[in-house]
Order: C-alpha cells, then structure tokens, then sequence
C-alpha cells in the first residue's frame, strides 16, 4: 500500500481532468450510501467526524474520514483535515492512503467548477470568494478553469487575509482569462451586487450573503454550512433563487441554507430544480434565462471523492 501526500494529490489533480473525472462519475454513478456524521463534544467546542464511504460497481472501492475542528483557527492549524482509503475493488485489497485534506479541497472546488459550467453565465468575468481558508485559493483557480474571470474580490472576516490573498493571484493566468485585478473587499454589501459568481466557503452560523443585494444573472455558490445549524445565506437568497444542489440526499439530510429557508417558510426542498447528476446528464435544464440567479448547495458527496482518489492513483 502506499501513501500519497498532500503533494501528490496537488500535482496529481490538475483542474480539467479533475473536473471531467468528477463529472463522469457524476452521469455514470457509483455505489454511494449517505455519510455517517458524528459530533463530538469537547470542552472547546463541538467538533465533527465524517466517513464517506463509496463503490463502483465494476472498480474501486474507498472511504474518506474528515474532521472538522472550527476551533483550530485559534491554534494555527487547519479547521479540516483527514485521510482517504482507496482499494482495489476485485479483491479489497488496500491500494493506497491518500492525503485527505488535500483530496477534500480540490474535489469540492471541482463540484463548484462543474456546477458553474452548467449555471453559471458563460460571460461570467468577475468572481467574488467569501472565505480566506485553505479552500478559498483552489475555488478561485476552479471557478477560473471554466469560466472567463477576469476581475477577483476576496471578502473574509479578517480584512488583512483577504487582502493577502486576493494579492497572491494578482495577474493570474492559470484560468481561461488572466485575472486584470485581484483585491480584497470589506463591505459586502457593494462587491456582491457586482459579481458574477458569489462562491461562499465559511464556517457561519448566521447569513452573511443578504438576497437583495443579488444582481440579475447571479450565480451563487455555497460551499459552506454542511450542518442544518449552518448558513450563510438569508432566506432571500433562496427565494429569489433557482436552486441547485449537488445531490438530493445531502441537501435534504445537511443543507443549512435550505433548512433555514424552509423553517422560514420561503423555501420547500420540491423547488430544488435539479441536481448535478440530472443537470450533466441532460435530464433537466440549467439556469432558465441569463437574468435568472441560480443557486448551487453542495454538502459534498462521497462520490466526488473516490472519482478525485482513483484520478491521483492512476496519475501517479
């Protein structure tokens, strides 16, 4: 068996094969029963323990378990970390143990990549990023990979990060468009109305996008709020919305934005218009019209990850 670094997994998952990977396994489907999803209480917070297990029919078989500590922010380390199993499917036999975090990061900004080649508006040239954690920087290159961007704004509850950040991909030239400014913003309430592509990956508990600053045309991307006590958007948001998710069962099981928005009563989980797998397959349709918002909910799927992990271990 070998073990796979977080190195391998970033040279090993450049954005367009990943990005395909995802999305075959996404038409083909494979074999994914809903994650197991355990608090665990310690006396600096409520932390959470996530295993993923998913099959193909015909292939390989993996699991993926993720912790997530909000609290690390204040020690310096990374609020998300883990490891994924992959094994030889024909026999069980272990193949390899693979950087999870890393798997983790570029998987689910992959999902948000695919989700905005269906919905996104194919001009969209100016991305804003709220967040400034580790997954920030791989939505930015993602979003970038599919879509024309040409114009960044990052916003973070730490000004000084997002700034940082937003200076770290100034003249960027790894998506379809070099980026021609890239700057951190701190008043939302301006920088959303002028954005194209809204992707949100916090750890809130309360709205930080408000559905009347939306613009026409909007596509927003949540990433964030994976627990039903989660959110980061307000109801507005929803409503005003074409809602897509990335899988039934993970919005109806974990979606905080659409559970907050149904308890509100502006939102019932039959108004979801598709999900990923519908949308690529042709199934249904994407965005109704170029003014339309449309609205992507992932929580993550298991499927994302063995697609991301057997993609590293037939690269490397």
């Amino acid at each position: 068996m070998q073990f796979l670094s977080a190195e391998a997994v970033a040279d090993n998952l450049p954005w367009h094969p990943l990005i395909d990977r995802i999305g075959q396994a996404f038409r083909d489907g494979v074999e994914a029963p809903p994650r197991h999803h355990h608090a665990i209480h310690r006396p600096d917070g409520e932390a959470t323990m996530l295993l993923m297990p998913a099959w193909e029919k015909d292939g390989y078989i993996g699991m993926k378990m993720v912790n997530v500590f909000p609290q690390n922010a204040d020690k310096g380390l990374p609020a998300i970390s883990g490891l994924y199993m992959l094994c030889d499917g024909s026999n069980g036999q272990p193949l390899a143990c693979i950087d999870g975090s890393e798997l983790t990061r570029r998987r689910t900004a992959a999902a948000s990549a695919l989700a905005s080649q269906q919905l996104a508006r194919e001009d969209a040239g100016r991305l804003l990023v709220i967040g400034t954690g580790r997954l920030a920087p791989m939505l930015i290159e993602a979003h970038a990979a599919v879509r024309p961007i040409r114009h960044l704004q990052v916003w973070g509850r730490n000004a000084d990060k997002a700034h940082e950040l937003a200076k770290q991909y100034e003249g960027y030239e790894g998506g379809l468009a070099a980026f021609e400014s890239s700057t951190g913003v701190t008043d939302l309430a301006a920088g959303v109305p002028d954005a194209d592509i809204i992707s949100c990956a916090t750890l809130s508990q309360e709205a930080i996008v408000l559905g009347h600053w939306l613009s026409e045309g909007a596509h927003l991307d949540l990433v964030g709020a994976f627990r039903r006590t989660m959110r980061e958007t307000d109801a507005t948001c929803i409503e005003r919305g074409e809602i897509f998710v990335d899988t039934y069962a993970g919005a109806e099981g974990e979606a905080g934005d659409l559970h907050h928005a149904a308890d509100e009563g502006t939102f019932s989980f039959d108004h979801i218009k598709a999900d990923l797998a519908e949308l690529l397959r042709g199934v249904k349709k994407g965005r109704s019209s170029n003014a339309a918002i449309t609205v992507f909910k992932s929580v993550g799927a298991s499927l994302e990850d063995l697609a991301a992990a057997i993609e590293v271990w037939e690269r490397q």
